[in-house]
């Protein structure tokens, strides 16, 4: 079932509690997105939903306040699955927000982190439990938590859980909470999988689509440059000096090209940082907390933080490298142009991957311009750990010759030796025997 629901002006016509609108009224929550009013009046009365909207439409306070009020009021447990790291210690920090003031615990349960810590917080009995599906099923499968006090599940960017693999896991959550719960289930895009879910775990759900499926923000400014793989730093190197005064999210295809390309941009004298999945979960946070607070104007991303990172004032987001996915391409630019405001993405494509773009501009259902390239700077001289955009690689290693000197070479072999090696291995062995038989 579809829902297209009237737009309303305010929070207090959606049937929120005054304590909590007087929370929200104090954190500069006046008037709700469209997903919030169309997503809070249906959420408080119980019912299961499924909610298709884009990254960065306030998707969070939509699950968000009826999960507190209902917990609040009907008390148990909430759950809340995400696919990464960074994205549940948003989502927490979202609902500290306006959850503090009326009392709320809340707990995270990932990957990177002290399992210990996390389970003295579970111990604490919190009121929502925020989790990546991985470290959750671990802990349930060590007998460390248990499911039957959650009373309503909410899945937060599940097509993205289903691309990294964490669907036999979501599975194995939904077959263990109780049954009589409320369940919510977000995502940008609806593949086959998802509708399988909610079929398999949902009641009649209201389905509420904000936008059609793969649709970018409009005020988000796409353009395109066709750029040959040697001259993508150069060409980058131009948008930093051109975008000098911006706050810049970058995405690489692997890991290993964010770490270079990080390096490469500290060598153009910018300060920059990287997060990606060979980053411990200290070194991520602090990336993310230096970009968030402009220790660093530049973010080298794999798609790990896709959807995971959500700070509000990125100005420039740069597809170094296309996704894999033409999908990955809305929920990359979508980190900028949040909440309303303006935003640009750029796109370095290859004279190769040109029928990708194709792709991309299918699901968005729009012509992206393509630019002329800009007269781009002289290459920087190579690090001693970079060739220019490369890395260097490793001299094959030389045969280890070791020449003898001419009295080794021409010194006779004693004869003994061989022998004393013998008798040297004989003794040992007729001690172990010796001893198996003690």
């Amino acid at each position: 079932m579809t829902q297209t629901a009237q737009i309303t002006s305010k929070f207090s016509e959606l049937g929120i509690g005054e304590k909590f609108l007087a929370v929200l009224a104090q954190k500069g929550f006046n008037i709700p997105t469209p997903i919030q009013h169309q997503v809070i009046p249906s959420a408080l009365d119980g019912k299961d939903v499924v909610g298709i909207a884009q990254t960065g439409t306030g998707k969070t306070l939509a699950f968000g306040i009826p999960m507190i009020q209902r917990i609040a009021r009907h008390h148990g447990q909430g759950l809340i699955l995400v696919p990464t790291r960074e994205l549940a210690l948003q989502v927490e920090q979202a609902l500290k927000d306006i959850g503090a003031p009326l009392g709320l615990r809340s707990s995270v349960i990932i990957g990177g982190a002290s399992q210990q810590e996390q389970i003295k917080s579970l111990k604490r009995t919190p009121h929502i439990v925020i989790a990546t599906p991985g470290r959750l099923v671990d802990l349930m499968d060590q007998g460390l938590y248990k499911l039957n006090q959650v009373k309503i599940v909410t899945l937060d960017e599940a097509d993205r859980m289903l691309d990294i693999g964490f669907l036999p896991q979501i599975k194995r959550v939904l077959q263990t909470v109780p049954k009589e719960r409320q369940t919510m289930l977000f995502s940008a895009t609806m593949p086959k999988a998802i509708s399988a879910l909610a079929s398999a775990f949902m009641k009649l759900p209201l389905r509420i689509e904000i936008a059609p499926q793969g649709t970018a923000a409009e005020n988000i400014e796409q353009e395109v440059f066709v750029v040959s793989k040697n001259d993508k730093m150069r060409l980058l190197d131009s948008l930093l000096q051109k975008y000098a005064n911006d706050k810049v999210l970058i995405f690489s295809r692997t890991k290993y090209g964010a770490k270079r390309i990080a390096q490469d941009i500290r060598q153009l004298n910018h300060t920059a940082t990287e997060i990606h999945s060979n980053r411990s979960q200290t070194q991520r946070q602090a990336a993310l907390s230096g970009f968030t607070k402009g220790k660093f104007r530049v973010m080298v991303a794999t798609d790990i933080a896709a959807r995971g990172i959500d700070v509000q004032d990125i100005s420039l987001v740069i597809n170094f490298d296309l996704p894999d996915n033409s999908e990955d391409y809305v929920h990359r630019i979508g980190r900028t142009g949040r909440i309303g405001k303006y935003g640009k993405a750029i796109s370095f494509v290859t004279p190769p991957e040109k029928s990708d773009i194709k792709k991309i501009e299918r699901l968005i259902r729009k012509t992206l311009p393509v630019l002329a390239l800009p007269a781009l700077p002289p290459g920087k001289a190579p690090s001693s750990r970079t060739n220019g955009t490369r890395f260097q690689k490793p001299r094959p290693r030389q045969p280890h010759n070791r020449r003898k000197n001419s009295y080794q070479k021409d010194r006779p072999r004693s004869p003994s030796k061989p022998y004393r090696k013998f008798n040297r291995l004989k003794s040992s062995a007729s001690k172990k025997f010796h001893y198996s038989n003690d």
